[in-house]
């Protein structure tokens, strides 16, 4: 049985890699994968172990001993699940492995949007607190959090997380509902319909997977129907928002400030509409918020895990 890694890199070179080699009689990593490399890699394998490499039609029909295909990560929108399907080939990604990490991230970019927090070590750096004539600088208007209104969109274990997050910090929860999804009660709190639940918010923080439902979920229109002070904070895909709708609402001041930690292409070679630092009250981190050590090691444990079941006929969890 021979399995390849094709981007190991991607998750970092400071792991323990003992338990996903152990799992496949037969492994080989690789570092990073081009397109054209993927096919020849993968000749004779049975299983093929993948971040963000694309697999699809034209991998599955060159590959024909593929029978698994294990990703690093919750998001499949890298595998062409209908192709895999059609050819018998399993499909399998990891979850609930980030949610301390994936949290905290979320709550870090919440944080620095309502205290101005990039702005005034800014100020600082420029000399103007040295130079005020009083003790402190206060130009940049603060919110508290406590009594506010965060919406949260996908609720599956990182919304969870956020949610219990958001009500130790006093906010108020909604759940956003979704296409398909019924207006209801989750865990006690209220699931909206998108129109009704955007006028609401505070914050808005995005964790839903990308799909063709929800590409573009926050387009121009659903930005409209939030508040001027909002915030929209998105930790999951970067396809999920509009992104020329949202930095022209920045510019515009119709909306108070976002922080994404993902773009619609990564890296962002061919550039990106967000990329523009005249943009006011914009945050971007380059898709860290899963990487600390720890989350990164359960994921590529759970991943051995997922290998393991699937070559001894238990494999419960998986996509396709």
């Amino acid at each position: 049985m021979k399995g390849v890694f094709l981007d190991a890199d991607s998750m970092g070179t400071d792991l323990d890699f003992l338990r996903l080699k152990n799992s496949i009689p037969h492994f080989h990593a690789h570092h990073i994968s081009s397109s054209d490399e993927v096919i020849p890699r993968l000749h004779g394998a049975e299983i093929a172990i993948v971040n963000k490499v694309i697999l699809g039609e034209k991998e599955f029909a060159a590959c024909p001993n593929l029978k698994l295909v294990a990703v690093t990560a919750t998001g499949t929108n890298n595998i062409d699940l209908a192709a895999a399907k059609a050819r018998g080939i399993r499909v399998c990604n990891v979850t609930q492995y980030g949610r301390p990490t994936i949290v905290q991230h979320t709550f870090s970019l919440i944080l620095a949007l309502a205290n101005r927090l990039l702005d005034y070590v800014e100020d600082v750096r420029q000399g103007k607190w040295h130079s005020s004539p009083v003790f402190c600088l206060m130009h940049h208007p603060i919110i508290e959090l406590e009594g506010k209104t965060i919406g949260i969109i996908g609720y599956g274990d990182l919304g969870r997380g956020v949610a219990r997050m958001a009500e130790a910090f006093g906010m108020k929860v909604l759940l956003g509902a979704r296409h398909g999804q019924d207006a209801s009660t989750v865990d006690g709190y209220p699931r909206l319909p998108l129109n009704e639940l955007l006028p609401q918010v505070d914050v808005l923080s995005l964790h839903c997977l990308l799909s063709n439902e929800t590409r573009n979920l926050i387009d121009a229109q659903a930005l409209s129907l939030m508040k001027p002070s909002a915030f929209l904070i998105n930790v999951a895909r970067g396809g999920l928002i509009d992104e020329d709708a949202l930095a022209q609402a920045l510019i515009d001041q119709r909306l108070a400030g976002a922080a994404t930690d993902v773009l619609s292409q990564e890296p962002p070679v061919n550039g990106n509409p967000l990329l523009n630092w005249a943009i006011p009250n914009l945050i971007i981190t380059p898709h860290c918020a899963w990487a600390s050590k720890e989350a990164r090691q359960r994921l590529l444990d759970k991943t051995a895990d997922n290998i393991e079941q699937f070559l001894n006929g238990s494999l419960t969890h998986y996509v396709v």
